[in-house]
Order: structure tokens, then sequence, then C-alpha cells
């Protein structure tokens, strides 16, 4: 947050006066007006008279000045409304303004605009680019043009930041992903387009849209493993989809290295977080397990699924099926009395697997005598 805190530091009109003032003939009623507003400290008063200003003379040279003035006076009384009707009109004279702009957007994230950010932090960033790509004035001193040019680039920043802010403040997954998309696409090497991946990720996986979450997903993963719900999908995917088993091992050895190394999340409980990690690191395990058995690699099959076991403990869809697939694993690697204990535990659970189970432990009682 580094560039943000800095913005942050930074007067709001950092390009300095955009707009000047000629001077004022207190012999026409522009000029009189204009000397009225002036000498006003009442700065409610003083808004009134810039907006009877701006209302009769909408095209005096002046007008642009007042309505700047006109927009921070708005702004500084927290009136969001104000505030972006006075930089419409004001954009409606000078359409390159970025200060215009940035109040428009600060407004509408006041308000919570989803709408109003999306389109104003896209006018922001768009004036804000035409100054950072455009060539410096000939009657511009060389050091003042990269000082408006800097600020120009962190008012790009900012604009991507409040897309992301918005983001992943919703709890509309339909939000998030319209505003990650736009971060996305014209933001691509943005600081933020990586960090809005995870909250989209989810949003995807929430709306349902499955195929975008894994997409998405192969696309982190190949620069960056560190998300362990991306790892997750992605590695379930190409199990149940019998593809990449490479990857399959490799996603499952790094989520558990994932899990072991993170700590705990500020605000979640130690009993939260702990059932949080048993529950990662037991389905990597068992992922992993589960396709050596496939791949009739039963030590190593034996070796994952052992490590399994405890951590889908709770887990009625997942234990049955850890523990005949440990049941035959054992009786392959010629260990039958552990085969016969993991099926007799599995025919004690409903499930898919509880007749086979029972079935194989009467098979093995009868092939291996001793065998409980």
């Amino acid at each position: 947050m580094r560039i943000f805190v800095l913005f942050l530091g930074l007067s709001v009109a950092a390009f300095g006066q955009r707009h000047k003032m000629e001077s004022v003939n207190a012999e026409k009623p522009e000029g009189k007006l204009l000397q009225q507003l002036l000498q006003e400290n009442d700065q409610t008063k003083k808004a009134a008279l810039m907006e009877q200003y701006v209302t009769e003379f909408p095209k005096n040279e002046d007008t642009a000045w007042v309505l700047e003035e006109l927009q921070g006076i708005y702004a500084k009384a927290n009136d969001s409304d104000k505030t972006i009707s006075a930089g419409e009109r004001l954009l409606a004279l000078d359409p390159d303004d970025p200060d215009a702009a940035l109040q428009c957007l600060k407004a509408a994230e006041a308000k919570k605009d989803v709408a109003g950010v999306k389109k104003w932090a896209a006018r922001t960033s768009a004036n804000s680019r035409k100054i950072v790509n455009g060539a410096k004035p000939a009657d511009e001193d060389a050091e003042h043009w990269k000082a408006q040019q800097d600020y120009a680039k962190q008012l790009d920043t900012y604009s991507e930041y409040a897309l992301y802010s918005q983001a992943v403040q919703s709890r509309d997954p339909k939000v998030v992903i319209e505003l990650a998309e736009v971060i996305q696409q014209q933001y691509p090497k943005g600081e933020y387009a990586s960090k809005v991946a995870g909250p989209q990720f989810l949003a995807y996986r929430q709306a349902g849209a499955n195929d975008k979450a894994i997409a998405l997903a192969e696309k982190v993963l190949a620069t960056d493993q560190s998300n362990e719900d991306m790892l997750l999908v992605v590695a379930d995917n190409y199990l149940q989809n019998k593809k990449d088993p490479d990857k399959v091992h490799a996603y499952s050895a790094k989520i558990v290295e994932v899990m072991n190394g993170k700590a705990k999340p500020e605000g979640v409980s130690d009993a939260d977080w702990s059932a949080r990690k048993n529950l990662v690191v037991g389905l990597a395990h068992y992922m992993n397990g589960k396709l050596y058995y496939n791949e009739t690699k039963f030590p190593m099959a034996d070796t994952e699924l052992r490590a399994a076991l405890p951590l889908v403990d709770a887990n009625p869809n997942i234990k049955p099926e850890v523990l005949y697939l440990l049941g035959f694993a054992n009786y392959k690697i010629d260990k039958p009395q552990e085969a016969a204990n993991y099926y007799r535990a599995c025919a004690a659970l409903k499930s898919p697997f509880q007749a086979t189970a029972a079935k194989n432990l009467q098979g093995i009682k009868t092939q291996y005598t001793g065998v409980k």
C-alpha cells in the first residue's frame, strides 16, 4: 500500500490550479458576481454564489475556474452528489481534467456506488494516462512536467485501487467478477491485478462458473503457487479428468508445504484455523494418495492415505473411500492384517464402499490364516 499511502499525502490538486481566473471586471454582471463570491467567507453562501455564476454564465472564460473551486468546496463538505455534479459540469468544459474525475471517483466511493466507481475510475485513469503518455508542452518547465507525470501515475494507480477496494468489500459474486475483470483488462500489469485474482476465483466458484475459476487458477499457478484453494481446485480437476498427473502430485505436495508454512490469519480462532488446516492438508494427501493408487504405486499410496486419514476423520464423504483405498493398498503390499483393519473400519460406515469392503474383508480372512 506504499503508493496508496503516498498518494493520500498529496494535495488533491497536485497539478496546481488547472483553471485560471482572468481579471475581474466589476463593470460587467459576471465580474460583479465574481467579485462578490471572492469576498464571501461563508462556504455555504460562497457555493450558492458559484452555482448562480455557472448557471448564468455557463460558458464564460472563468466558469471552469469557478467549477473547480465549487467542486473542492463540495468535496470538503463530503457532499458526494454535488461533488459529482460539479465535476461533470467541469469535465464538460475540460474533458481531460484528471483532478475533476478523481474527485468524482472519491465521491462515488463514499457513496459505495459500484457503477459510479467503475465509471469514474475509467475516466480518472484515461485522463491520467494522457498526461503520463503525453509530450511535454513547449512552455512547461521540465521538472514541473515530471512532477505532474509522477502524480498522474499515482492517480492511475489509485483508480485501480478504487476498483480493487470495491471488489474485495462486495459480498456479491457478480460485482466481484465484474470489477476484477475490469482491473485485469485495464491494468493487466498493475499492482492489484494479481491481488484481485483470489477474490475473483472465489467469486467464480460461488457463481458456479467453475470453468472460469479453473482457467484463472491455472493462469495464476503458472507463476504463483501460494493460494491453497486454487491448488486444490486445479489438482482435483486434473485428478477427476485424468489429466496432468505430474501436476496433481506436485500441487498436492505444494498444498501441504503452503499450509505448513502459513500463519494463522488475524481474527481467526485457533480451533477454526486448525480445522481449516487439517481439511486442506487432508484433502491434499487424499488426492495424492488416490492418484498413486490409480497408478498402482501402492507403497506411495499407503503413505499418502495414512497421512490423510486422521485429517479427514470428520468428513463422511471422504473417510470411507480413504479407508477402502488403504485396505486395498495394504493388501497389495502384503500387509493383510492392516488391510483387514482398514476394510473392517470401512465396512462399519454407510457409504458406496461399505458392501465391497465387507466382502473383501471376508476374502482376506479366508485367504490368510490368523487374520482377524
